[in-house]
């Protein structure tokens, strides 16, 4: 007979062996289950008649001067936190750096909400010394969590409306995302003529997790159906200035969820305007690709870069022109 040892180890094996598949199980039908969330997504269900949504918190820092004596082509949001002063830092010298390119002006502004962790005085001001010293924060009184990413896009949207209505583009990213803004300048001055042009990098038939992530969870309580709606990455979309506005005023009768780039998404279905799926599919990347000058001279945006990398290929691909491709 086998030692006692052995079969309790065998054993524990088996139930191991059943958990695991149990968790499987388990993960597939929460995940992918057809029977838990509604198949028909019917967007019309975040919707009110009434501007219910509409979001009260107040600017603690808004640079409404910014447009007053300009039409920029292009105004850039992009969603920083309080605390990533290094990030800001880098795309103010790099990508941000400049206003002008291929004689269109271009306005890079950073979006933030109120510090979590604020505990004395010193740190709060140092947001507010920011500002004065670069003059591009735009800041509400709501937390800046993961959870209220909606609200900053939101944010950003109203203070284009109130402060730069006549802004002919608008680009929404983030803070760890490298842009090739001169090569995105020459991308929207090809662009056709259009109030529905709305791109990025395309996001179809996603699912709606609802797995054990809490990232990139929602509720059955928050988006009751399969799928989401097309939409383009928050990483960076972008779009014509009056789709902006229009976005903005149906925002106030959109209930928000917790993913801002499908919030997009939910008002522009209901707006029926269609995302436009870029033709060259070497211009936006949704994870971090290595340095290559040719890769990077023909790409408008990639997500997942750290400040240092930010700083460093913007330098590679200033530096390294007569490189040919």
């Amino acid at each position: 007979p086998a030692p006692v040892s052995v079969m309790y180890v065998r054993r524990l094996k088996w139930i191991f062996f059943f958990l695991l598949v149990f968790s499987v199980i388990t993960m597939w039908y929460v995940t992918f289950s057809s029977t838990a969330a509604s198949e028909r997504t019917n967007l019309m269900y975040f919707y009110e008649y009434e501007p219910v949504y509409k979001q009260r918190y107040l600017f603690t820092l808004r640079e409404r001067s910014k447009c007053r004596d300009i039409n920029p082509f292009l105004v850039i949001l992009v969603s920083s936190s309080p605390k990533d002063v290094r990030s800001r830092q880098a795309i103010r010298i790099t990508w941000g750096s400049q206003n002008f390119w291929w004689g269109h002006r271009i306005l890079t502004l950073f979006l933030l909400g109120q510090d979590t962790q604020r505990e004395d005085n010193a740190a709060a001001l140092s947001v507010e010394d920011e500002s004065v010293l670069y003059g591009d924060i735009i800041r509400q009184d709501f937390m800046d969590t993961y959870d209220n990413l909606t609200l900053k896009t939101i944010m950003g949207f109203r203070w284009v409306t109130e402060f730069c209505s006549n802004a002919r583009f608008l680009m929404k990213t983030d803070s760890d995302v490298f842009i090739n803004t001169p090569n995105l300048v020459k991308f929207l001055l090809k662009l056709n003529s259009s109030e529905n042009i709305f791109t990025g990098y395309p996001l179809i038939d996603n699912f709606a997790y609802r797995g054990f992530y809490k990232k990139t969870y929602i509720s059955y309580e928050e988006y009751p159906f399969r799928l989401y709606p097309p939409y383009c990455s928050g990483m960076g979309y972008i779009l014509d200035g009056k789709l902006a506005l229009r976005i903005y005023e149906l925002m106030s009768h959109i209930k928000p969820i917790k993913f801002e780039d499908v919030y997009v998404g939910i008002c522009l279905n209901i707006l029926k305007v269609n995302i436009t799926i870029p033709e060259d599919k070497e211009q936006f990347f949704l994870y971090k690709i290595n340095f290559d000058i040719c890769k990077y001279r023909r790409l408008i945006a990639v997500h997942g870069i750290t400040a240092s990398e930010i700083m460093g290929f913007w330098q590679d691909l200033s530096s390294n022109t007569s490189v040919t491709c």
